[in-house]
């Protein structure tokens, strides 16, 4: 995604009307970032709510059938995580852990992996993951520098999906607009203001009213306090 320009995409999942075209939207970032597949999960205790993305339907029907979700090393690491997982830092030792990476292998998930752990209100826990089939150098060049970005879009289309679930409350106090959110997240994930400003290709000046509109949502005294309030309020993620 380097020198990729964001605010296609963004407005692409800000504007989808439903699963499909955020399935839609998802697809089109995988061809976007040149990977193997991307996907979007939504796990609860009930299993997972939502399963988008380019994962083939056979690896999907054996995930389900076998109970996978139970053992996941991904969806286990990324419960313990707030910042990006890079599938190779997980402790993929256990027995049951290396039949599972297998299984995944034999069905076309690549080696390498990256999952962006998501949160939001009460409890809500989703991953947006990338996976590829490369070696350890190329992966870690397309880590370091896509791993900002990644973390905006996970947030995206997490946000997105929320949005769809008909059975969550549509109306939340205080709710941040689409680019205020897209300001504080960026910002919460150590970009500078013209960084922000040309990820999301809008002028500072722009950006400052949309950062000044969510501190005075928030009651923040200042920036720094107005992500933090955001953040624990489940409002973006860190």
């Amino acid at each position: 995604m380097t020198g990729l320009r964001l605010d296609g995409i963004l407005k692409r999942l800000e504007t989808a009307a439903g699963t499909d075209e955020l399935q839609t939207a998802i697809e089109a970032l995988g061809e976007r970032l040149g990977v193997g597949q991307v996907g979007y999960r939504w796990v609860g205790p009930e299993g997972e709510r939502y399963r988008l993305g380019t994962y083939c339907p056979a690896w999907l029907k054996r995930y389900a059938e076998m109970g996978y979700l139970r053992i996941d090393p991904v969806v286990r690491g990324c419960l313990d995580h707030v910042h990006p997982v890079d599938w190779k830092r997980l402790d993929w030792r256990g027995k049951t852990a290396r039949a599972f990476l297998e299984d995944a292998l034999r069905h076309g998930v690549g080696q390498q992996g990256v999952s962006v752990p998501l949160r939001g209100p009460n409890g809500q826990f989703a991953l947006l993951t990338v996976n590829h089939d490369c070696d350890d150098v190329d992966w870690r060049a397309f880590s370091e520098a896509h791993r900002r970005d990644l973390i905006l879009l996970g947030h995206m289309v997490n946000q997105k999906a929320l949005e769809l679930d008909a059975s969550r409350a549509p109306v939340r106090a205080c709710a941040l607009s689409p680019r205020e959110v897209d300001a504080m997240t960026l910002l919460a994930a150590g970009y500078s203001r013209a960084q922000v400003a040309e990820t999301l290709a809008i002028s500072e000046h722009t950006l400052r009213v949309y950062i000044e509109s969510a501190r005075f949502k928030l009651g923040a005294i200042n920036t720094t306090h107005a992500v933090a309030r955001a953040m624990s309020r489940g409002l973006i993620m860190p």
